[in-house]
């Protein structure tokens, strides 16, 4: 448990700024030998990777892709220019991370298999929606997944975390106008994938 100084320090930050303000903060805490500042920025941006890590098919255990991120971005967390947002920053990490592995299973002859890992696109609100939303979950989650692995990526960063499409076009080291175009591209396939 954190100290309630500290405790109140960090909550008296998280209302006064926004989300890059916050992890700027967090960072210069960190680089100034703060370990306290890493379990933060942990807790802020773990569930959202491994919601990232899992779109982009990971066959089993996105959490360790995650917690790999998370040690190569503290490691070189110094060197963070600020050029994007941290978010997207160790969203590029796990992105890399994920193709590394799967270039490593390929060298090796393994399978990796595309698995329905889209299990966040939609959460029922309460009880009684639970029913149809585990319907429209299923289908949105086969519509997704029929998307090509850009489209997927694309779709999962806008739709899911909201990032910007200057923040996808540096976690999938693309142009913003050809983010805009793969999110445009598997918008009107999920669209048409529901209608049919």
């Amino acid at each position: 448990m954190l100290p309630s100084a500290y405790q109140t320090e960090m909550t008296d930050l998280i209302r006064a700024g926004d989300d890059a303000e916050i992890d700027r903060a967090l960072i210069v805490r960190w680089n100034g030998g703060d370990q306290r500042a890493a379990s933060v920025l942990v807790e802020r941006h773990a569930q959202s990777l491994t919601r990232f890590v899992a779109s982009l098919g990971v066959p089993q255990a996105p959490d360790e892709i995650v917690q790999d991120t998370f040690v190569k971005a503290f490691g070189s967390l110094e060197s963070f220019r600020g050029e994007s947002s941290l978010r997207a920053w160790l969203f590029t990490i796990a992105r890399r991370l994920v193709l590394d592995q799967r270039r490593s299973a390929h060298r090796m002859r393994s399978h990796v298999p595309l698995e329905d890992a889209q299990s966040d696109l939609i959460a029922p609100d309460d009880v009684l929606d639970g029913v149809v939303a585990d319907e429209s979950a299923e289908r949105v989650r086969d519509a997704v997944a029929r998307l090509s692995a850009t489209q997927r990526a694309v779709f999962t960063l806008r739709v899911v975390e909201g990032l910007s499409y200057k923040e996808i076009a540096a976690v999938a080291s693309t142009t913003e106008g050809a983010a805009r175009v793969h999110y445009h591209n598997a918008m009107r396939s999920v669209r048409a994938y529901l209608d049919a």
